[in-house]
C-alpha cells in the first residue's frame, strides 16, 4: 500500500513511516494495537446491502407521486449520497487490493489519476451525505415549529435550488480541495464541516426533543391524558434520540481519526488508533444501511409503494 500515498489521504497521516514505527513498539506489549482484521468481503456485502436498500428507497420515491414532496426529495438525495459513501469505498478498496496483487498494471501516472478520482468521490459523497443530514434535520424543524407555514417556506422550487446547491457544493468544494490543497487543509476542512453539522443537528434536535418533552408533561398534567398523543410525544422524542445516537456512533470515530491525523500522527496512542480505520468504514457503510430504516422505511406510503417495486406490481 506504500505505493498509494492519495489513497491514504484518510487513511493515515503524511508521515506515517514514524508512527508505524511507533506503532510497531506498542504492537510488542499490547495486542490492542494490531486492529481489527475484517474481510473484504463484509466490506462488500455491506455495500451490496447498502446499494440495494438505497436504491429501493430511491425507486419508491420516484414511482409513488404522493411521495413528490420536498421532505422525500431530500431523503431521496440521503439514499443517492449514501450509495455513493459505499462505492466508494469499495471502489477504494478493489483499486488498492488489484494493484497489491498485480491484477492491475498501470503507469505511475495513471495511478495518481484515478487516486485523485477516487478522493473526490470520497470526498464529495462524504460531504454530500453530511449536508443532507442537516437538510432533513431543518426540514424536521420547520415542519414541527412552523407546522401551518411548512408549504410556503419549504416550496417545492426552494427544495429544488437547495438539492442542486448541495450537490454542486459539495462536487466543487472536493474537486478544489483534493486538487490544489494539501492533506492537512483536506482534513481540517473536512473536520471543521463535520463540527458544524454537528453543533446544526444538536442544536435543532435538542430543541425538538425539549417540545416533546414539555408537550408529554402538559399532556400528563391534564386530568383525562390522552394515551395516544402521549404515545406520539414519546416516539418523537425516542426517535430524535435514536437519529442523534446513530449519528455519533456511526461519523463520531472516523472523524476522531482525522482529528488525530492531524493533531498527533506520531503518537503511540495514535498510532494504535489509526490500524482500527476499516473499522471506521464499516461503521460509516453501516449508517448507509441504517439510515434508509430511521429516514424512509418508517413511513407506512413508502413501504407500501415498496412492495410494488419489489412484486413489480
Amino acid at each position: 500500500m506504500s505505493t498509494l500515498a492519495p489513497l491514504r489521504l484518510l487513511r493515515e497521516p503524511s508521515n506515517a513511516s514514524e508512527g508505524n514505527q511507533s506503532n510497531a513498539t506498542i504492537g510488542d506489549s499490547g495486542g490492542w494495537c494490531q486492529g481489527l482484521d475484517i474481510p473484504n468481503e463484509l466490506f462488500l456485502a455491506l455495500g451490496l446491502v447498502s446499494l440495494v436498500e438505497n436504491l429501493l428507497v430511491v425507486a419508491a420515491i420516484l414511482k409513488n407521486r404522493n411521495l413528490h414532496s420536498p421532505t422525500y426529495y431530500f431523503i431521496c438525495c440521503l439514499a443517492v449520497s449514501d450509495m455513493l459513501v459505499s462505492i466508494s469505498n469499495l471502489a477504494e478498496m478493489l483499486f488498492m487490493l488489484l494493484l497489491e496483487h498485480g491484477v492491475l498494471v498501470m503507469r505511475p501516472s495513471i495511478v495518481r489519476h484515478m487516486d485523485s478520482v477516487i478522493d473526490m468521490l470520497i470526498c464529495s459523497s462524504v460531504v454530500s451525505s453530511l449536508s443532507f443530514l442537516g437538510v432533513i434535520a431543518v426540514d424536521r424543524y420547520i415542519t414541527i415549529f412552523y407546522a401551518l407555514r411548512y408549504h410556503s417556506i419549504m416550496t417545492l422550487q426552494r427544495a429544488v435550488v437547495t438539492m442542486a446547491s448541495v450537490w454542486l457544493a459539495s462536487t466543487v468544494s472536493s474537486t478544489v480541495l483534493i486538487t490544489s490543497f494539501s492533506s492537512n487543509t483536506i482534513l481540517l476542512c473536512l473536520i471543521s464541516f463535520f463540527l458544524f453539522m454537528l453543533v446544526l443537528m444538536l442544536v435543532l434536535y435538542i430543541h425538538m426533543f425539549a417540545l416533546a418533552r414539555h408537550h408529554l408533561h402538559s399532556i400528563s398534567s391534564q386530568q383525562k391524558p390522552p394515551t395516544a398523543h402521549r404515545g406520539g410525544s414519546l416516539k418523537g422524542a425516542v426517535t430524535l434520540t435514536i437519529l442523534l445516537g446513530v449519528f455519533f456512533i456511526c461519523w463520531g470515530p472516523f472523524f476522531f481519526h482525522l482529528i488525530l491525523i492531524v493533531t498527533c500522527p506520531t503518537n503511540p496512542f495514535c498510532t494504535c488508533f489509526f490500524s482500527y480505520f476499516n473499522l471506521f468504514l464499516i461503521l460509516i457503510i453501516c449508517n448507509s444501511v441504517i439510515d434508509p430504516l430511521i429516514y424512509a422505511f418508517r413511513s407506512q406510503e413508502l413501504r407500501r409503494t415498496l412492495r410494488e417495486v419489489v412484486t413489480c406490481s
